[in-house]
């Protein structure tokens, strides 16, 4: 007997910790974990069964098709912005084509289910690509269809991969003589640069929020890699969870679209650096802007249009700037390191 469960990959990501977090609390579903490293010590409990192994390994993925009766996929497991660029056909078999193994196994589970299963891709601002910072500037916040032109290899897998997920939905195999009966629900949501307190940060172009938030907690001097001015929207963990949880429970019916921005408030650096001097009196912040990763995040829209994702599903951030750093940033960083 196949048991029911709900996989989701890249677990021990910044993203995973408040997941499985989550979804434990519901106590609906059975957790099914897959991580290229064992699951961390302390959600262990929380989860049916972790599993190391790589998203590209198919005879892994068949096995758990065997096994399991997967009705959701959130699929975190990605190599991210900064490292990427180190390893671009890395990057690529990783995203891409690990997507891609998902989004197979997705559809074979629906054959055996005999209705969809529901896929969650979190995507990311860096799909974007605005051509200067001028024109940065004077742009309102971005819709989904906008500037989606991107400059690093992440950006270009996760906008493929939007894609690839638009067509696992309405368009698969569409000549066969038999169209598939059951297919993927794919639902992604293009986050903006997130900002955990759980976790440390992991290699994103966006992570010089959290870095100068976990070096001024221990006392130590950060050197922050963009220009003071730099502008990117950002979101504290806490509303990723709930808009992943909540995009989930959504009726298909109401969604007009596959992919949805959401966002949660836009903050320069120098400004960042202001909130964390005054929750850590002693910070120690300079800015020393790496020009080539500068150019990237300049590329980036300085905010996000997330009215599709209120409208068709409620969606509303509980963490704007003030509570973000306020009521979970500092406090829950301070405690991590007293």
């Amino acid at each position: 007997m196949r048991k029911s469960v709900i996989l989701i990959t890249g677990a021990n990501g910044e993203v995973g910790h408040g997941l499985i977090t989550q979804l434990a609390q519901q106590d609906t579903h059975d957790i099914l974990v897959l991580d290229l490293h064992p699951l961390a010590p302390e959600l262990r409990p929380l989860v049916k069964r972790w599993l190391t192994g790589d998203i590209l390994d198919q005879h892994l993925l068949q096995r758990l098709m065997s096994e399991y009766d997967i009705s959701m996929i959130f699929h975190l497991a990605a190599l991210l912005s900064t490292r990427a660029e180190f390893t671009p056909e890395v990057a690529h078999r990783v995203n891409v084509e690990g997507t891609l193994n998902l989004l197979h196994l997705a559809i074979e589970g629906a054959r055996w289910r005999g209705e969809s299963v529901t896929f969650l891709f979190p995507s990311s601002v860096a799909v974007y690509g605005v051509p200067d910072l001028a024109t940065k500037t004077a742009l309102p916040p971005l819709k989904e269809h906008e500037y989606t032109q991107p400059t690093t290899m992440y950006g270009c897998n996760k906008l493929y991969c939007e894609h690839l997920g638009r067509y696992y939905a309405g368009y698969y195999r569409q000549l066969a003589a038999e169209p598939e009966r059951f297919g993927v629900d794919f639902r992604a949501l293009r986050f903006p640069g997130l900002i955990s307190a759980a976790t440390l940060p992991s290699g994103g172009t966006s992570d010089y929020a959290p870095e100068m938030l976990h070096a001024a907690a221990q006392g130590q001097p950060y050197a922050c890699f963009v220009r003071p001015d730099t502008t990117i929207p950002f979101m504290a963990m806490p509303d990723a969870i709930d808009a992943l949880l909540h995009l989930a429970r959504a009726e298909r019916g109401a969604l007009r679209q596959q992919v949805y921005n959401v966002t949660s408030f836009s903050l320069s650096a120098a400004a960042i650096a202001e909130r964390v001097g005054a929750a850590f009196p002693g910070a120690q912040v300079t800015f020393a802007p790496d020009l080539r990763r500068q150019a990237i995040v300049d590329s980036w829209a300085a905010a996000l249009d997330d009215s599709a994702a209120r409208q068709d599903w409620g969606w509303a951030p509980q963490f704007q700037a003030e509570r973000a750093f306020a009521d979970y940033l500092v406090p829950r960083i301070q405690a991590r390191y007293t």
